[in-house]
């Protein structure tokens, strides 16, 4: 009996060790907009990421290690994104947080990872100055001053532009700066502007500006907005007869302008992005076939972007051995980032290094050639 006892506290003692011996979770935060007017864009990333890591652990995790979402929803507005960050860093102590899902959070938010020394890395941000911030702050998101000259070049050479009106957010960081962006590529091009009108987040009435715009005869609208109101402004330009093309930002790139725009009011949309689900690349077949199988949807660029994004940095942490001491790997990985190079559903993909208001080196932005599209019948057809 005394043998067998001890038999069985051999193996008690064996078993209580083993759980030390499994392989340990690396915490990501991911900060996105999963209700309010943004959780169209939010709730598309969360899927992205949610697919990738699901895919890396299926693969056997990083080195053996699991990936593990930290998931908090920061609505779309500047205050939560600032104190959801916070809990993910200080009281969740994550490795790194991905998100926020606007560029007006991220501008809110992420000095906070920077100062905390965290990497933040944004999928969705857009907007000018988001990388100036500091080194910790990273994004995969092209930006729309390395887009929309493109986009507006591919419309004047196909379509012949003579003059364009232009339609913007003016109280919102992505919108504004689209406007910025807009403005500056016109100028380089030479495109005359019949008349400029603005709207605020929340609008749901446009008939005004479109009625003035009308009144210009353009032969083009350039359209700086997120979906929730450049979808009613579609429908509402074509009810008024604007049945010109609309050449928008990416924030206008998503399926779902299908459903608020539907029939041919969402015909004649041009943008331009590094991801189209007409792009038949296998990486990213494998992507639509494999985000269409769990969520019974679509994707849409902030999806990809995302899942490109989860890829991004679990290629990082391969090569970044994580010792325990949460400040050092947190820097650690950030030194591992830069280099990396990846080629996904999105297509080549490496950083380049974005610089402060002084000219110093700062965080990084995405080095990416953009997709031109065209909605023809509910479908984006790419450009060439």
């Amino acid at each position: 009996m005394k043998n067998v006892s001890k038999q069985v506290l051999l193996a008690l003692v064996a078993g209580a060790v083993l759980p030390a011996a499994h392989a340990a979770d690396i915490k990501l935060g991911v900060a996105e907009a999963l209700s309010g007017g943004a959780a169209q864009y939010g709730i598309s990333i969360r899927n992205g990421f949610q697919l990738a890591a699901d895919e890396i652990n299926a693969a056997g995790g990083i080195n053996g290690n699991k990936l593990a979402l930290v998931i908090e929803d920061e609505q779309g507005k500047k205050e939560e994104a600032i104190n959801v960050f916070k809990k993910l860093i200080f009281q969740d102590r994550v490795l790194m947080v991905f998100g926020p899902t606007l560029s007006n959070s991220a501008q809110a938010a992420d000095p906070i990872a920077q100062a905390a020394k965290i990497v933040a890395f944004g999928t969705s941000n857009t907007a000018d100055g988001i990388t100036s911030i500091g080194n910790y702050v990273f994004r995969n998101s092209v930006t729309e001053a390395d887009v929309l000259p493109a986009t507006l070049t591919m419309v004047k050479n196909k379509v012949g532009l003579k003059n364009v009106a232009v339609l913007y957010g003016n109280d919102d960081v992505f919108t504004k700066s689209g406007y910025d962006n807009f403005k500056k590529a016109l100028e380089d091009l030479k495109i005359p502007v019949t008349t400029t009108e603005t709207f605020a987040k929340g609008d749901v009435d446009f008939k005004a500006q479109l009625t003035k715009i009308k009144g210009t005869n353009p032969d083009a609208i350039v359209l700086s907005a997120l979906l929730a109101e450049g979808g009613p402004i579609m429908v509402q330009a074509r009810q008024l007869g604007l049945n010109v093309p609309v050449i928008g930002g990416n924030g206008m790139n998503s399926v779902k302008i299908f459903d608020l725009a539907p029939g041919t009011a969402s015909n004649d949309l041009w943008i331009g992005s590094p991801w189209s689900i007409e792009n038949k690349t296998p990486e990213n077949t494998k992507f639509i076939d494999a985000y269409k199988a769990k969520y019974n949807v679509a994707p849409d660029q902030f999806s990809a972007q995302a899942y490109d994004a989860m890829y991004i940095v679990a290629q990082a942490l391969k090569k970044t051995p994580l010792k325990g001491d949460l400040a050092a790997d947190r820097a650690a990985l950030r030194d591992a980032l830069p280099a990396v190079e990846w080629t996904g559903a999105t297509g080549g993909f490496k950083f380049r290094q974005a610089k402060d208001r002084a000219g110093k080196p700062a965080g990084y932005d995405a080095e990416q050639a953009p997709i031109i599209s065209k909605t023809e019948n509910g479908k984006y057809v790419i450009q060439k």
